[in-house]
């Protein structure tokens, strides 16, 4: 079963249709009135928002990054700052001080040899992330999952579309909200948080799916 984590609230209407959910927070685009909201979470997963970043040609303060990241004593984990631009070595450098890996089809994939042990010392986390276009990339995802352990817990980032034909113990969907404007546009009587509201439905009962298949699975397994 994936977990699928909420990413970034930019709103206060958005925080607060996140209530009991799975939430990504990203350092890149946190604004100070979520920290009423953060106790409202289901969980969370931290993040350095260096994705965000890169578009923007903008970067990441990775003291500052960590100074953030205290400010939440309860998570799931948090993401290393890894380098967007491909610079792999500058995303070693980044993990010194702390968070998990993640692994990127523009890394060379020697390179997972030495994040599976960081991974385990970073509290058994490891991400997967792909350079845009994401889609078609499900070779890559394969033979990359296959490598990692089973003892650790994959992240893959932005990969929601990937959570069914590929095993993840997580990812996150960095478009919920704006698929509420899909909503919006073939349902224009509806107003805006009408709309969020159905994607967060959508989210609640997917997971509760998944659950009851899993469950199903262990049922014939037995």
């Amino acid at each position: 079963m994936t977990k699928v984590y909420c990413a970034s609230p930019s709103n206060q209407l958005h925080a607060n249709m996140l209530n009991e959910m799975d939430v990504l927070l990203s350092f890149g685009s946190y604004e100070p009135f979520l920290k009423a909201y953060v106790q409202s979470f289901k969980s969370i997963l931290l993040d350095s928002g260096a994705f965000g970043a890169f578009n923007s040609g903008k970067t990441v303060d990775i003291v500052k990054y960590i100074d953030w990241v205290q400010m939440f004593p309860k998570v799931d984990a948090y993401a290393g700052l890894d380098d967007i631009s491909g610079d792999w070595r500058k995303s070693l450098k980044n993990y010194k001080y702390g968070g998990f890996p993640t692994i990127h089809d523009s890394d060379p994939p020697e390179l997972l040899n030495d994040l599976i042990p960081m991974a385990r010392e970073r509290g058994g986390w490891i991400g997967i992330g792909l350079a845009p276009p994401r889609s078609c990339k499900g070779e890559f995802l394969q033979r990359t999952l296959e490598r990692i352990p089973n003892d650790l817990h994959v992240h893959g980032f932005a990969l929601r579309e990937y959570r069914k034909s590929h095993v993840f113990d997580s990812v996150d969907s960095t478009s919920w909200f704006r698929d509420s404007f899909r909503v919006r546009k073939n349902l224009p009587w509806l107003t805006p948080a009408e709309c969020l509201e159905i994607i967060v439905k959508r989210e609640k009962r997917e997971l509760i799916m998944h659950r009851e298949e899993a469950g199903q699975m262990n049922l014939f397994d037995n």
